[in-house]
Order: structure tokens, then C-alpha cells, then sequence
């Protein structure tokens, strides 16, 4: 297929950062054979065939600038694996403030925290016609944990604008009935929400969760600690910022188990920032269980991972599923994308069956 997909992003941290030099990176001679892609191709569109038209922040060091370059631009921290992406002569706007920021974060030193823009914040109406006259198609939420009022502002936008919408972060848009039958009703495709990364915490302790199950096994207890130095990780030591997050890390797990845990059983979800990790995230997990016998084991697994890249690849994914629901005229939530690519869909799913019943939409056999 020669069509662009159009899109516009909400938020330019490290994220759309690792995005944005993915889109580059597999679009400029890295092929069907490059590592790291789920799909290089996904139903005739290619990473290279992405286009972000439109972006949106609110740091006086991204605002007006050339997305490319407002990549780089502080407190992002992510690596740099495609450090050569050309001016893309879309220029960050200024976007909505709303919730969007914690408040602590304007007491840490610049590099770690956001420089809100003196720059007139957009209406609704503005936003929309930007997205009307820059042809987006799909929206990407890449906004902060906690943004509840930003994200359904920009969700508004995107029902307005006729855009579809990929909901990043733990707001529960795609999987609140009443937001679903909205995109519904307007025909546009959603996925979401909370995005999983390629091989995080979340999908290795839904993976080992499930094969507990299958393999016989009593999960009495469980936990997942997280530490990072990126924005996002400083964001969420408000931890009034995290009741949809902590619920979206934990249904993800639970919905894995045989029987579910007592909520003094399971934690699971953002410990402390750790500021010389960067964007590197560090994951410790154990599971307590008995086993035949009613004897005791348990595990403890200690992934280290960078953060953002490993989601990017999910989120091109997710963006590819949109257009393909949008070119078969397909709206309302995509469930198996989100189950597939998301950590709180509308439906749960295993991952395996979650995997099939994706291939099964990007091949046509089903429309979701």
C-alpha cells in the first residue's frame, strides 16, 4: 500500500521519542530482517509508512520546535538508537495543561522536570481543526500517568476530528462502556488502554501467572517492583496519580490467575525513582505458590529493560491496527489489539489467544 498513515501525538516525552526514531530507523533500510518488530509488515503498511503530522506538549523546550528536534529536548532521556531523524516539518504545538503534570515535578532541577510553556493553551475547537487540516487519522495519547482530564479532552478531539484513537496510558477510555459506545457510534476504532511493552513487567508476569495455571500450580502471594529515572517514574511519586494505573498493572495480572488473589496478595505496580537509571527500567518480581504435595516454591525474575523503546514497537503496531479498522470502515474498541497490546482492553484475554485473534483481524478473517 502506498497510503501514509497520518498521525498526531499528545504528548512529545520519551515515548513519541522512541517512536518517532522507530518510525525512522525501520523506514530507512532496515527491512523485513531488522530485530525488535512484532511485524515489519502488518497488512501491506510498513513502519516507514507511518507520518506524524500533528504533536502536542506543554515544555517550553518542545513547544515550536520541529518534532525531530523536540525529541531530544530535556527532561526526555531515552536512548538513541536512530540519532540521525531528519526535520519533519511538523512543529510541537502547544497543548491542553488540564492534569497533565504533577505539581512536584516543578520542584526538581530542570533535567528531570517539565518547563511549562508561556504559550496560550488551545481550545477544543483549535485542536480539532488542526486535526481536521493536517489529515490525521489516528491519535496517540503518549500523555503522563495520572492525565485523566487531558486525555479525555483529547479524546474528545479525536471523536470531533474523526480521528482514531490509540490510549496509551492507564485512563480507561477504550475500556469504559460509555466511551466505547462513542467511538463506536462514530465509526472510529480505538485501542487501549495502557499500553504493554514488548517483554516488560507486565507481560512476563502475566506469561509466568498463566503458566502457573496451566501447569497445576496455587499462587498464594505476588509482587512487581518497579524503579526508573525517566519523567513518567518522577511523575508517579504523586501517588494520587495512580489509583487507574495500579488498577490496570494488577487486572492485567489477575485476570491470569486460576482463582483470584485477595487484593493483601498481589502488589504490583510503580516503586521509586531512581534518577541515574534514566529510562532504564528495572523490574524485580516473585511469585509464592504450592506445587504438588502442597509444597512450597516460588520464583524471583529481575528484568532490566529501557523503558520507552520498549513499548515503540507496540505502538506502531497498534497504529497499523487502526488503519487497517479504518480502511474496512471498522469502529469502536478493537478488542483483540487491545488485549494483544494493551495492559487494561475491554476484554481480557491469555496472550496466546490474544496473539490469534490479532493475527486473525490483521489477516481480514475477522472484523473485532
Amino acid at each position: 500500500m502506498a497510503d501514509k498513515i497520518r498521525v498526531a501525538i499528545a504528548g512529545v516525552g520519551n515515548c513519541t521519542s522512541a517512536l518517532v526514531q522507530g518510525i525512522h530507523y525501520y523506514g530507512n533500510g532496515a527491512g523485513k530482517d531488522a530485530i525488535g518488530l512484532m511485524h515489519y509488515d502488518l497488512g501491506g503498511y510498513c513502519p516507514g509508512d507511518i507520518e506524524v503530522v500533528a504533536a502536542y506538549d506543554i515544555d517550553a523546550r518542545k513547544v515550536g520546535q520541529d518534532l525531530a528536534q523536540a525529541i531530544w529536548a530535556l527532561p526526555n532521556c531515552t536512548a538513541r538508537f536512530a540519532p540521525d531523524v531528519p526535520a519533519t516539518g511538523t512543529v510541537v504545538r502547544m497543548g491542553k495543561v488540564l492534569d497533565g503534570f504533577a505539581p512536584h515535578m516543578r520542584h526538581y532541577p530542570e533535567q528531570y522536570a517539565f518547563v511549562v510553556a508561556d504559550a496560550p493553551e488551545p481550545t477544543k475547537e483549535e485542536v480539532v481543526r488542526h486535526l481536521k487540516e493536517t489529515g490525521a487519522e489516528v491519535l496517540c495519547n503518549y500523555l503522563p500517568v495520572g492525565s485523566e482530564e487531558a486525555t479525555r479532552f483529547y479524546a474528545e478531539c479525536a471523536l470531533e476530528a474523526g480521528c482514531a484513537l490509540v490510549n496509551n496510558i492507564p485512563v480507561f477510555i477504550a475500556s469504559d462502556a460509555e466511551w466505547a459506545l462513542r467511538f463506536q457510534r462514530a465509526n472510529l476504532p480505538i485501542v487501549g488502554d495502557d499500553i504493554k511493552s514488548q517483554l516488560g513487567a507486565t507481560i512476563v508476569h502475566r506469561v509466568l501467572t498463566h503458566l502457573f495455571k496451566l501447569r497445576g500450580i496455587k499462587l498464594e502471594h505476588t509482587y512487581q517492583l518497579n524503579t526508573a529515572g525517566n519523567t513518567d517514574f518522577l511523575n508517579m511519586l504523586d501517588r494520587s496519580r495512580l489509583y487507574s494505573k495500579k488498577e490496570s498493572k494488577t487486572e492485567a495480572v489477575q485476570s491470569q490467575t486460576r482463582i483470584r488473589l485477595d487484593s493483601e496478595d498481589i502488589h504490583i505496580g510503580p516503586s521509586d525513582w531512581v534518577a541515574w537509571q534514566k529510562d532504564n527500567k528495572v523490574c524485580f518480581i516473585r511469585m509464592e505458590g504450592r506445587q504438588f504435595g502442597d509444597l512450597p516454591m516460588n520464583l524471583e525474575l529481575r528484568l532490566s529493560v529501557e523503558d520507552s523503546p520498549n513499548s515503540a514497537g507496540v505502538g506502531i503496531d497498534a497504529i497499523r491496527c487502526c488503519k487497517l479498522a479504518l480502511d474496512r470502515g471498522i469502529g469502536g474498541p478493537l478488542y483483540s489489539a487491545s488485549a494483544y497490546f494493551m495492559k487494561h482492553p475491554p476484554r481480557q484475554f491469555s496472550d496466546d489467544e490474544a496473539y490469534r485473534l490479532t493475527e486473525a483481524f490483521i489477516r481480514g478473517e475477522r472484523e473485532d
